[in-house]
């Protein structure tokens, strides 16, 4: 009489299926477990190479007589594509991502050379090495897969099912997703393992550089600014714009918060024109700062792409013009950023993350800072991108900033899970400080002629409210932290002797970022047809205008943010 079939794990063909599953998440899991060890990442990534791990199981069951040669095919595949996976994390302390396939390909050969050249450091030869003695013991050491044809057919059903069949249905019938967004998100849940990392990786670096170079091309054909004047002009001057992330101006000291988050800003506060009342219009970084970055405001949220960028204006005005970010560059939410920072002359891309919630410190500025400043072009438009206060925020200091712990100071509210998510929000907030102040230090020896100014893209809600319930940003729910922002002008003695640098009359005026290009202008000396003064934050035209937020692709959705509603 036949056995019932059951899928037992004590059983030994079962414990061969074992030896072979941990042979091919091997390659996955070794850089995915050193990722989590350094605290370099969350575990998302090492769940997913965990589950899409068994989807090299099918044909080793299915095909039982051919299972150590299968293997050991597969292994080389996957081997090859693990030492480009675990040199990055040992050179660089992250995971390969689309991120650095842009940074290799779109560099001149040069570049791309000197970055490829990081992997081959000395030290690296025997942990290359090892990781592939210890991949050949695990092959060595594979036996005979015994199991039914019936237990091997069900198994791989059930594991098509877990990997592509569930979360095709979930997007598709449950969330009721367009198949371009199921798919799309079906290889997000791949992308994490090898040889999917890499895979889809340079695919998905294809289609959103494709995307980059459209918004190029639409904005190469964007006449130039009419009758464009600069008071200015000839004049050696290096102009900065630092662009924030997701830093509330409630939790700065700046602005009268009472721990001491920003002490060295504080310290240089008689040096700093600080507004208090400037918001954003969104609270998304891209749908943020396609506004401030061009003449689209919530009114005209598509003038973006038919008037020029302020990257093309300062390139008009015969600046040579720089982008430093720390941010992620060749994602689809990362794409018209790029498309922005490829309209400058040169770019610095610091940040090659898969994942969002990766360690990268917003010290990874400095050095490229530094090399712009030492530029001997005369004129300089700098943009620099911070990583700032983003979500995780334990994820944005290093650990001697580590300095709010505990209780004091957290509302009584809170449980000792929210307090430390408290708390690790004003310590992201201590470490931007010092990030700013750095900047600001590091222009001031460099650069005589000089002028910064820095907000953030938006603000984030970390238990402020009144209920102390809200957490992040969800513009159907706005609430007032989400928006507003620091709005901080810093200028240099030589800039302030030939400029008119006296706002303290100024800082008190309710003002949207959406609108920051007018300001910019006015700032730097330029002036064009259809420059409005009544747009400019600094200008004695200046007209209070209603603060409007909203999705402006959903004008129904649009209202005035009330500045005392707390």
């Amino acid at each position: 009489m036949q056995t019932p079939f059951k899928l037992s794990l004590q059983r030994p063909g079962w414990s061969a299926v074992l030896d072979y599953y941990l042979f091919f998440f091997y390659f996955s899991g070794i850089t995915h477990i050193l990722l989590q060890i350094s605290g370099a990442t969350i575990f998302v990534g090492l769940r997913q190479a965990i589950v899409m791990s068994l989807l090299w199981l099918i044909p080793v069951m299915l095909l039982p007589r051919y299972a150590r040669k299968l293997a050991a095919g597969i292994g080389l595949v996957l081997w090859g594509f693990s030492l480009v996976s675990l040199g990055y994390f040992c050179i660089y302390g992250q995971e390969f991502s689309q991120s650095v396939m842009f940074t290799i390909f779109e560099s001149n050969p040069a570049e791309s050379s000197e970055f490829i050249a990081h992997y081959f450091v000395w030290w690296m030869i025997p942990v290359l090495l090892l990781h592939s003695a210890v991949a050949y013991w695990l092959w060595h050491r594979l036996g005979r897969v015994q199991v039914s044809r019936r237990a091997a057919w069900t198994v791989s059903l059930l594991i098509l099912t877990l990997l592509f069949v569930q979360p095709m249905f979930k997007q598709l019938v449950i969330k009721r997703a367009g198949l371009d967004t199921a798919v799309e998100k079906l290889q997000l849940r791949m992308e994490p393992a090898v040889p999917w990392q890499m895979v889809i990786g340079y695919m998905h670096y294809r289609k959103q550089l494709a995307n980059m170079e459209a918004l190029l091309e639409q904005n190469n054909k964007v006449p130039p600014l009419n009758a464009l004047q600069d008071t200015n002009a000839g004049q050696p001057a290096t102009l900065v714009l630092v662009l924030g992330e997701s830093t509330n101006r409630e939790r700065m000291s700046l602005y009268g918060y009472p721990r001491k988050t920003t002490p060295r800003l504080d310290a240089m506060r008689e040096q700093l024109s600080v507004f208090e009342n400037v918001v954003t219009s969104r609270p998304y970084t891209i749908e943020s700062l396609t506004q401030v970055l061009s003449f689209a405001d919530q009114e005209h949220p598509d003038l973006y792409l038919t008037k020029p960028s302020l990257m093309n204006m300062m390139r008009q005005a015969d600046y040579k013009s720089y982008w430093i970010t720390n941010h992620q560059t060749i994602t689809k939410r990362n794409t018209m950023l790029t498309n922005f920072s490829k309209q400058t002359d040169r770019q610095f891309y610091m940040n090659n993350s898969r994942a969002q919630n990766s360690r990268e410190y917003d010290a990874n500025v400095f050095a490229p800072f530094e090399e712009v400043l030492a530029d001997p072009a005369p004129r300089k438009f700098i943009v620099v991108h911070l990583l700032g206060t983003h979500m995780k925020y334990e994820y944005r200091y290093p650990a001697e900033f580590n300095v709010f712990r505990g209780r004091a100071g957290v509302p009584s509210v809170l449980d000792d899970d929210e307090a430390e998510v408290y708390n690790s929000y004003d310590n992201a907030v201590l470490y931007n400080d010092y990030v700013m102040s750095t900047l600001i230090n590091t222009l001031r020896e460099r650069a005589p002629n000089s002028l910064l100014v820095y907000f953030s893209d938006h603000g984030e809600d970390v238990y402020d409210g009144p209920d102390h319930d809200m957490l992040g940003r969800n513009e159907s729910k706005p609430t007032l932290p989400m928006y507003t922002v620091p709005f901080i002008i810093w200028a240099s003695e030589q800039w302030k002797s030939h400029h008119d640098m006296n706002f303290e009359s100024m800082l008190q005026r309710p003002y949207s970022n959406a609108h920051f290009i007018y300001t910019w202008a006015d700032l730097a000396g330029l002036s064009f047809d259809g420059f409005d003064p009544q747009f400019s934050l600094i200008n004695s035209q200046f007209k209070e205008h209603p603060l409007l937020i909203g999705n402006p692709n959903q004008p129904d959705t649009l209202h005035i943010l009330d500045l005392h509603d707390h």
